[in-house]
């Protein structure tokens, strides 16, 4: 068995010498390629771009959804953490209030929550605030005041959030931390105040790790379509992973203009757009039925590589590409003209006798 390395070199190298290897006017002997002798090992099978395939692939597609495991959660109270800075107001004691004096700035009268979660104030002392809302922590401190002041009025703010946090990796503008206030936020404002490198990344691939579980999210799709990422909230200790989509190209070869690798920023590129982008056939020198997607390389050692075939010539067949989703790792191939007889170009391929294998269902010819 080749490697997908060997195997893809030996592919394009024998399509790039078609045009040498083959006399013109020949043409696919069916009945010869579908003989059980000549499938042996079943490496690669030829399926011809038609209606009927984009209508059985546009039906198997998977629309784009939230898990329902992110849209059931949602946020309750803010909870103090170690390292949240409070303010704690009690009324008519600016003593309390404000130790380091009023014209200071609010962080500078601040209560810094230790690591340990505890917080000191005075005449109550160290008590565990972590863990606690704001309401209960404005209650223990009113009950444990009443042994000093008579009637305690006691308000609790949080200064700064230092506690829960969400992290960032990957293709952001701004890969630093983003807080959770008191105020919930959601995964679409946190992309937004984050920012996207939208040359470089993958839109398909955003990943929100939490609680142990990967949750992978096609935010181009969901963009697309009923958009529900301003329903999801982020909750302290998410994280936040932008793939770069500099693994998953497309790669258009042969008779191009311009020769080429497209980086996949959304899930969405048709033939029509690979070909576009590499300047369109070549007019003198392709083969406009020799249009053709490799699909499967590197996996061709666990199952058979499939060829999706174009017949450009037709009147249909750009309205056929402009359907047809070229994908990550995909091969475009332009014959060039004199690719004619499948029976010899298999042979050239694959030399230890190994053949394509054609489904009962392709009535495929390829001619001049």
């Amino acid at each position: 068995m080749k490697s997908p390395t060997s195997f893809a070199l030996a592919l394009c190298a024998t399509l790039a010498a078609g045009g040498c290897a083959f006399a013109p006017g020949q043409h696919l002997d069916r009945s010869q390629l579908l003989d059980s002798g000549n499938a042996e090992s079943s490496m690669v099978e030829l399926v011809p771009i038609t209606p009927k395939l984009l209508a059985i692939q546009a039906a198997a597609a998977t629309p784009a959804a939230v898990p329902q495991a992110l849209l059931d959660y949602k946020p309750g109270p803010y909870r103090v953490g170690a390292g949240d800075v409070l303010q704690v107001v009690v009324w008519e004691h600016p003593e309390l209030s404000t130790p380091a004096g009023q014209q200071q700035q609010t962080e500078a009268n601040g209560r810094l929550v230790q690591p340990d979660g505890t917080l000191y104030f005075p005449y109550v002392g160290s008590l565990q605030a972590a863990g606690k809302t704001l309401p209960e922590l404005r209650e223990i401190l009113a009950r444990r005041l009443k042994d000093w002041i008579e009637m305690p009025q006691v308000d609790v703010g949080v200064v700064r959030v230092n506690s829960a946090k969400v992290t960032f990796s990957g293709a952001f503008d701004k890969g630093n931390e983003q807080y959770i206030s008191q105020v919930p936020l959601t995964l679409l404002a946190a992309l937004g105040n984050a920012g996207i490198k939208t040359a470089e990344a993958d839109l398909t691939g955003l990943t929100l790790k939490r609680d142990g579980q990967d949750y992978v999210l096609d935010i181009d799709a969901l963009n697309r379509g009923a958009n529900s990422l301003g329903s999801v909230y982020l909750k302290p200790g998410d994280h936040l992973h932008l793939p770069y989509n500099d693994r998953r190209k497309a790669y258009v070869m042969g008779e191009v203009l311009r020769p080429m690798s497209i980086p996949f920023k959304t899930r969405a590129l048709t033939l029509t757009d690979a070909l576009g982008q590499a300047g369109g056939m070549r007019q003198e020198t392709s083969d406009g039925n020799a249009v053709y997607v490799i699909r499967g390389l590197e996996t061709v050692e666990q199952k058979p590589v499939r060829v999706y075939q174009l017949e450009a010539r037709s009147a249909t067949a750009m309205a056929l590409a402009s359907k047809f989703e070229v994908q990550p790792q995909d091969v475009v191939f332009v014959g060039p003209a004199g690719i004619t007889r499948w029976n010899r170009f298999i042979t050239q391929l694959l030399p230890t006798g190994q053949f394509f294998y054609f489904g009962a269902n392709s009535k495929n010819q390829l001619s001049n």
